[in-house]
């Protein structure tokens, strides 16, 4: 049918046309390194993989950027608090630029174990300070800006589409809104470009300018890097629903107001990742980081599991029975895929064209879930039925696993090679087969006896739905 994706403006399903035909180029505002990345948080970077690997699984070249905001973002969007760098760095001891270092390396560690392919084009925006410069630059010469209290501010009122991602009522956007006021804005919604040391007081990252020593708001870092790298016109922008109302909104004017044109075509947004009803939020308190998971004896790509059960612009219920049962789904779909290999005498069909038309049928269901704007969900359900399907020979379902992986990232070949090596004596394989007799038979007290002996033997065994799976402890 084509890839059809949700535009946040215009809020609807559009067919997806990229700019320059078999091309594609994407810009996701990456973290802020002053503290460790929540699960939140990562969700948000899941989906913009499952987006990039689904581009190239539909056969187009991606050209992905990212960026790394170790400076200017406060603790507020809308240009009050202080900055989160600071603030960390007053609150551990550290320098700032220990700060940013530290974070950045977690925050890329964590990606690698979710199996997030890193973007073509990672930038620190303290590399593109005079980027960011030259763009306010360029807003000043066409009259955007003014001066106040030692700060430069964009005033949304000379920009007239201002508001029109958010869907903001700009009869509202005056004096008397419900924000910090700032007496140094004309409008309480005009935002800062660039800081001088009128903001704070001891700030540490601090260059020159035209406007005097200081340092760039947040929402003109994206703006300067995107153009830097994608040019003046792109095609995807992406985020958390948190950067609509004012980060993305302040981006898209103050570009806009610049180049005199379009700047993205496609907006798309990922829902929340909720925790006992609410927003997951370092600020509040309360989140959980990818280490405190495996803390607790889970695999990141259990989590990763997790996430592709939800689509992206649904809000995400966390509970760690859900996170149970995607751990016991994801090592299932390994046992599965393992024992297939297994029966076709570790072999694979070599390619699509040699499959079945039955199993072909499964990768345009595959194909259909996924230009379905992202249905992951739908694209695992294709993954199931065809692991259950007796018309499906196990060669077959090897290579139709190996091939919905490209944009799953569950690592299932590497998991079912790393599992295929793991060998048990005959005594526990004996004991495992015992034990499923067991409890098919409902003989539950034998099957518990059988289970502790197993224990007993460093073998560790998980009943779900579909069926029991081992590992060794």
């Amino acid at each position: 049918m084509g890839l059809k994706l949700y535009n946040t403006m215009g809020r609807e399903l559009q067919e997806f046309v990229p700019i320059n035909p078999n091309q594609v180029s994407i810009y996701a505002c990456g973290p802020t390194v002053y503290n460790f990345a929540h699960i939140g948080n990562l969700r948000t970077y899941v989906f913009e993989d499952i987006l990039k690997r689904t581009l190239e699984y539909l056969g187009f070249k991606v050209k992905h950027m990212m960026n790394i905001t170790d400076v200017g973002h406060l603790t507020d969007d809308a240009d009050s608090g202080e900055d989160k760098m600071e603030k960390s760095a007053r609150e551990t001891g550290k320098t700032v630029w220990e700060i940013a270092e530290f974070y950045t390396e977690a925050f890329f560690k964590d990606t690698k174990s979710l199996n997030i392919i890193y973007a073509d084009v990672i930038s620190k925006a303290t590399d593109n300070i005079q980027e960011m410069i030259e763009l306010i630059q360029r807003l000043e010469e066409k009259g955007y800006i003014y001066i106040a209290g030692g700060n430069v501010y964009f005033s949304i009122d000379k920009f007239p589409d201002y508001g029109k991602l958010a869907l903001l009522d700009r009869q509202k956007l005056h004096a008397g809104a419900r924000i910090e006021v700032d007496s140094n804005k004309k409008n309480p919604y005009d935002f800062v470009l660039w800081f001088t040391k009128s903001k704070f007081e001891n700030q540490t990252m601090i260059w020159d300018s035209p406007w005097g020593r200081g340092y760039p708001g947040w929402h003109i870092e994206c703006s300067a890097m995107a153009i830097k790298y994608l040019g003046e016109h792109f095609d995807i922008h992406c985020g958390g629903i948190d950067h609509i109302n004012v980060h993305h909104t302040n981006e898209i004017a103050q570009t806009e107001a610049a180049t005199g044109k379009k700047w993205v075509n496609y907006w798309l947004h990922a829902e929340f990742l909720v925790l006992n009803k609410e927003k997951m939020a370092k600020s509040a308190g309360n989140f959980l980081t990818l280490a405190e998971l495996v803390k607790r004896g889970y695999d990141p790509l259990d989590y990763r599991y997790f996430c592709l059960t939800g689509h992206y612009r649904s809000q995400l219920q966390f509970s760690w029975e859900s996170l149970d049962s995607s751990r016991n789904a994801r090592l299932n779909i390994i046992e599965k895929v393992k024992s297939c290999y297994e029966e076709a005498g570790k072999k694979t069909v070599g390619k699509a064209s040699e499959l079945s038309d039955y199993a072909q049928k499964l990768i345009f269901n595959f194909r259909d879930s996924l230009e379905d704007d992202l249905n992951c969900p739908k694209a695992l359900a294709v993954v199931w039925t065809m692991l259950k399907d007796s018309k499906v020979s196990a060669i077959e379902k090897v290579f139709l696993a190996i091939e919905f992986d490209k944009v799953l990232g569950l690592s299932l070949w590497e998991e079912v090679n790393r599992e295929s090596n793991i060998s048990i004596d005959d005594e526990v394989s004996n004991l495992i087969k015992e034990r499923e007799e067991a409890r098919k038979n409902r003989d539950f007290k034998q099957a518990d006896v059988l289970r502790d002996k197993l224990k007993d033997l460093g073998i560790e065994l998980k009943d779900t739905p579909d069926g029991t799976v081992w590992k060794k402890l």
